[in-house]
């Protein structure tokens, strides 16, 4: 496997792979930017399902605040469409991690990832302070890998997380 560089990365997100929308401001030297999603399933007390939460509204000057220790599942604005002979691993973006957001490393994207939104674990893992987040911010990157050999089958046989629009609670 060998890692995308720029030039790659833009070339296949003009073609419409990897993600929709597309912007190139986001193409980093061997990574792309992807952006927090407008809805979190959260935790509320009493029960164990974790629940839509809009962040419609909140903005940068006006965000959401993420209290310590709280966790949520978020969604990238951005829609993958992975070709079979590519894979992906998401990692939270540095400021962020300096931040106290913690990612719990679920980030793995399989060649055939098709239609979905990416699914974020996300945690404060601040003590005693919340953290701010909004819809659009740049909360993560997509390191891309081009495979030795197309796989077997594809996640689009294998995967149980394709043609899902929005973030989503396990399906395990």
């Amino acid at each position: 496997m060998s890692i995308l560089c720029d030039a790659e990365i833009r070339a296949l997100c003009e073609q419409g792979l990897l993600v929709q929308p597309y912007q190139p401001e986001l193409v980093n030297p061997a990574s792309l930017d992807v952006r927090l999603g407008p809805t979190l399933l959260v935790e509320k007390i009493g029960h164990h399902r974790l629940d839509p939460y809009s962040l419609e509204g909140f903005t940068e000057e006006m965000p959401f605040y993420l209290a310590p220790g709280r966790f949520v599942l978020a969604e990238t604005v951005e829609t993958f469409h992975v070709p079979d002979e590519y894979a992906g691993q998401f990692a939270l973006k540095s400021s962020r991690a300096r931040e106290g957001i913690e990612h719990l490393m679920a980030g793995y994207i399989d060649p055939g990832f098709n239609n979905s939104k990416l699914t974020l674990e996300l945690c404060n893992a601040r003590r005693y302070h919340p953290v701010a987040i909004w819809p659009g911010m740049r909360i993560g990157q997509v390191v891309w890998h081009r495979m030795s050999a197309v796989p077997e089958q594809s996640y689009r046989q294998t995967g149980r997380y394709n043609n899902d629009p929005a973030v989503q609670r396990s399906k395990g």
